[in-house]
């Protein structure tokens, strides 16, 4: 590897980074280069020689998170590397060590809960509806994710699940337990506790786990729950080489076990641990980050961020009638911002339920505007982009008579790309994209780029989830926007009831919700708009709403009313 890794980081990432023997703990705010923290300090590691790559593993929860940290390490010059998801690393070690010990293969993964459940389900003779088979699905993950046993369940929760009792809950988790085993078949959560339970059994197993990897690296360690912990402290087996990194108020999954203490607590948990603070914000204008820091001001482990940018533009509060009105004065704002330049790759529209996307879709349609919901299929599975990806490799066993980008145009062409967009809104406006995408990496390609070349390029891509940027608006839940970033950010519904969402109940509830806030303000650069709608229901039958605490919490020294012409004109153009 070439050149100093410690390079062009600032003191507060130096120093996080030079700190090769654990346990260390990062606590890393929004924007504060959390990943190029974590892949430097490996790559100083191999660079001085304290690692060997194919004895560090570095653990995530996606695997688009995941593949970023191999392409980064890649481009640092470090190969070998495990970085992978807490469930690749698990079931990578029990594919490995299960022909060992058993004799046989490992167990299949199921990949729905919903059919299995339904099957045990019907063995009882319950009648259940999709939506109940859901619930005990999720149930059944938070029980497994928590290592309780279905009696601990049954007896912390004795009012049952919807039309079921606590008692025929637990029968019928004992019979989806009961036909996995006859199938020989594991679900997403068995991984991890087989993973766990093997290397707690099996002593020959945790010391080759512990003789080839000596240093553990875990990212958004706030979102680990406790068998994830569990598996953490069986892949350290006692010795504390470990590096957590991670932002106590970006915990927003508590509802799949998260428990963000253990970040919190880590120092009394390991009192030689030395803790760095990252608070430089890299992303977001001043602003941006005054109305993030007052969400968050004196939450347990909340970080005061500040900002290396100059000073932007104040953010905005906006009050509409209804929804109707919020989505078309959100819709206008958008377009004036497009109308200005901006390109509307870089504008996102986030909210707390995805049944808010539907009128927001239609109002930018209405004025033209395509736009993508995030989390709907990874780019690289879109029919659309196989399509192109498969044509694509054809081609490079044929005689190419033209030059590679125009022989990639006139393949896209042949699949349906057109030189004029189809109109907003609807699948062939969704397929005209995608295939624009992937001509515009053939454009981005560097110079004298084959054909052969570029399509591994793309298998590469799709393996590591590097998807490309749309041209489109984002619209995404707060759940969905995590770990991403836009120029500007329309965060709408800021009303009781929908942020906070009505069913959160109770001090932690409510604390989870204002941490959702919190990341839908951070993922904010240059702009945010912050909206609510006075009335819910229907026109005719309306329900007066509250504007969220959390917008009373933020005060009105960090935002701004917006001009109540604007607001006004928007409502008047429905």
């Amino acid at each position: 590897m070439s050149g100093d890794a410690l390079a062009d980081l600032d003191e507060q990432q130096r120093a996080a980074a030079s700190l090769l023997r654990g346990p260390v703990c990062v606590l890393a705010g929004a924007g504060t280069g959390k990943t190029r923290v974590i892949t430097h300090r490996i790559a100083h590691g191999v660079d001085t020689g304290a690692y060997s790559p194919g004895r560090v593993m570095a653990v995530t929860f996606t695997s688009k998170a995941a593949g970023e940290m191999r392409g980064r390490l890649r481009a640092l010059g470090v190969e070998g590397v495990a970085a992978r998801t807490f469930h690749a690393t698990a079931l990578a070690q029990l594919n490995f060590f299960w022909p060992q010990l058993a004799g046989d293969t490992a167990p299949s993964i199921i990949d729905k809960k919903v059919r299995v459940l339904g099957q045990a389900a019907d063995a009882l003779r319950l009648h259940l509806d999709a939506a109940t088979l859901r619930d005990v699905a999720s149930r059944i993950e938070w029980r497994k994710v928590a290592m309780r046993t279905i009696e601990q369940d049954a007896a912390s929760h004795p009012q049952g699940l919807g039309t079921l009792d606590a008692g025929k809950l637990a029968d019928l988790m004992r019979a989806y337990e009961k036909v996995k085993d006859e199938r020989r078949q594991l679900d997403f959560e068995d991984v991890l506790l087989a993973c766990a339970g093997m290397l707690e059994s099996e002593p020959r197993v945790a010391a080759a786990v512990h003789e080839q990897y000596r240093h553990l690296t875990v990212d958004e360690f706030q979102d680990v729950s406790p068998v994830q912990h569990r598996l953490i402290e069986l892949w350290l087996g006692g010795r504390h080489d470990i590096c957590v990194v991670g932002d106590a108020s970006q915990t927003i999954y508590s509802f799949a076990g998260a428990d963000p203490r253990y970040l919190v607590d880590f120092a009394q948990r390991h009192e030689d641990a030395h803790v760095v603070r990252l608070e430089h914000n890299y992303r977001s204008d001043p602003a941006i980050l005054d109305v993030a820091n007052a969400l968050m001001r004196g939450r347990p482990g909340a970080l005061a961020l500040t900002s290396t940018r100059a000073a932007g533009p104040q953010p905005v509060v906006a009050a509409y009638e209804d929804d109707a009105a919020e989505a078309a004065g959100v819709a206008a704002a958008v377009a004036a911002q497009m109308a200005a330049g901006t390109s509307p790759h870089d504008i996102a529209i986030l909210y707390r339920a995805n049944a808010q996307s539907a009128s927001l879709l239609a109002a930018l349609a209405a004025r033209g505007i395509p736009a993508t919901v995030l989390g709907g299929k990874r780019f690289f599975d879109l029919p659309e982009v196989r399509q192109a990806v498969m044509a694509l490799r054809a081609a490079t066993v044929a005689p190419i008579e033209t030059s590679f980008l125009a022989t990639v145009r006139d393949i896209l062409r042949g699949l349906g790309l057109s030189d004029d967009p189809p109109p907003a809104g609807g699948a062939l406006r969704d397929a005209w994209e995608a295939r624009a995408a992937v001509l515009r990496l053939a454009e981005e390609a560097a110079a004298g780029t084959t054909l052969r070349a570029f399509t591994d390029e793309l298998m590469a891509r799709g393996r590591d989830q590097h998807e490309p940027a749309l041209r489109t608006v984002t619209l995404a839940t707060l759940h969905a926007a995590k770990g991403l970033e836009w120029d500007h950010v329309h965060l709408i519904g800021m009303s009781e009831g929908l942020l906070p969402i009505s069913y959160a109940s109770g001090f932690d509830a409510i604390d989870e919700e204002r941490r959702l806030a919190y990341v839908g303000v951070t993922r904010a650069a240059r702009s945010l708009s912050l909206s609510w709608a006075r009335n819910g229901g229907t026109p005719e039958r309306p329900r007066p709403r509250e504007r969220s605490r959390f917008l009373q919490e933020i005060g009105t020294d960090t935002v701004r009313a917006a001009d109540a012409r604007a607001t006004s004109a928007a409502r008047s153009r429905r």
